[in-house]
């Protein structure tokens, strides 16, 4: 039996985003002053703000990105999973109780407590608003691959259509909704996603029996590079023979990509935000408690999920095709958690591959949405409060 599975994605695009506008009305019903809208009033509780932090954390860039990079890089992807979650340990450590200790609703306000107010708060809005833009870039461009492919375009036009609507709706939601909008989107993001990643890395393991080392040879198998899949070097830093020069370089990449990762990740703004929304230090401690349990777990997921989508998906579908020259057609691998699910569902042409695809689609989108909100929210906070304030 044959199904549409196009269909499907856009009823459950359309019941996700009638149920969260509704969610972002009734939250300005509850907004009556400009702290509502920056922070929600200081009014959230370790465990929703927790889970907010998780959903603005385990983005589109996670869940499609690093899913995508391990299933064609093998071990090299596996470092941004460990990355993300090393940075988690610094806001943890670092980073929580300081920042709700010296500021009210943005970075600007921490920045400038000791220094003089114009230029650092032009400057803390300035890095807030790059950094944001470049993050948007991101999701935006997982959002155009990902619509793309459940609903079969393939006009470059139509993308383009489909990421000025992601952000024309992002913007509806942070002008009704604010922070405590936004938050209550972002919860309900959190819980799709850990829920769907959990559905496909228990059918992974399934698949194999719950035997990792089945699962690491077979992929290892279908990836053509034997067991250097399992081993550094396939994309970060490898050794290439003759060139020190090239090889040095590569190590140096390495180490900045290490260093992005654990550092730059911790000071994301939209992510720093956050701890703003809660009425006191001990409660932005219990939230980045709540949030990292929720974080360690997904991170783990997306290893099996990468390895799942290298062991039981064909290579010529994870790069899309291939080219006359013999070139593959998307060396990203954003969509392989979705291709994953539908190979998992029966595969192409199945009622259970159409309904996986289009379930884990869909919640894929979701966690596009949250994050822009989240960093639309950022943005427009920074250059209201910090730049025009």
């Amino acid at each position: 039996m044959t199904i549409d599975y196009a269909t499907l994605a856009a009823v459950l695009f359309g019941l996700f985003i009638a149920g969260t506008l509704f969610l972002v009305v009734r939250a300005n019903r509850e907004s009556k002053k400009s702290a509502d809208f920056y922070n929600a009033g200081g009014s959230l509780s370790g465990f929703q703000n927790g889970l907010a932090i998780s959903a603005d954390y385990m983005s589109a860039a996670s869940f499609l990105g690093i899913a995508g990079l391990i299933s064609l890089f093998g071990f090299d992807g596996f470092l941004y999973s460990i990355g993300f979650l090393v940075a988690w340990l610094l806001a943890l450590l670092l980073i929580a109780e300081p920042l709700r200790n010296t500021g009210r609703y943005t970075m600007g306000d921490v920045v400038s407590f000791r220094m003089s107010q114009k230029p650092v708060r032009t400057a803390a809005a300035a890095s807030t608003l790059v950094v944001s833009i470049f993050y948007l870039l991101a999701q935006m461009v997982g959002a155009g691959a990902l619509v793309a492919l459940l609903l079969g375009l393939t006009d470059p036009l139509a993308k383009n259509w489909i990421i000025a609507g992601v952000g024309a709706l992002m913007i509806l939601y942070v002008v009704v909704g604010g922070m405590r909008g936004s938050s209550y989107v972002q919860i309900v993001q959190a819980f799709l996603l850990i829920s769907g990643a959990s559905l496909l890395t228990i059918m992974v393991f399934a698949s194999f029996s719950f035997d990792i080392n089945a699962l690491l040879q077979k992929a290892s198998e279908m990836s053509g590079a034997g067991m250097a899949f399992l081993e550094p070097g396939g994309r970060f830093g490898p050794d290439i023979a003759g060139d020190p020069i090239a090889t040095l370089i590569g190590k140096i990449d390495l180490i900045s990509l290490a260093l992005a990762l654990v550092l730059g990740t911790a000071g994301l703004p939209h992510i720093l935000i956050r701890f703003y929304t809660v009425p006191s230090s001990k409660i932005a401690r219990k939230s980045v408690n709540w949030a990292i349990g929720n974080i360690g777990a997904f991170y783990l997921m997306t290893i099996a999920l990468g390895f799942g989508a290298a062991a039981l998906v064909p290579r010529e579908i994870l790069h899309r095709g291939f080219n006359a020259d013999g070139n593959p057609l998307d060396m990203s691998g954003n969509v392989a958690a979705p291709q994953l699910a539908q190979t998992l569902g029966g595969g192409e042409g199945s009622l259970g591959g159409a309904v996986m695809l289009a379930f884990i689609g869909a919640i894929a989108f979701a966690v596009i949405l949250a994050t822009v909100a989240g960093l639309t929210l950022a943005s427009s906070t920074s250059f209201a409060h910090d730049l025009y304030g």
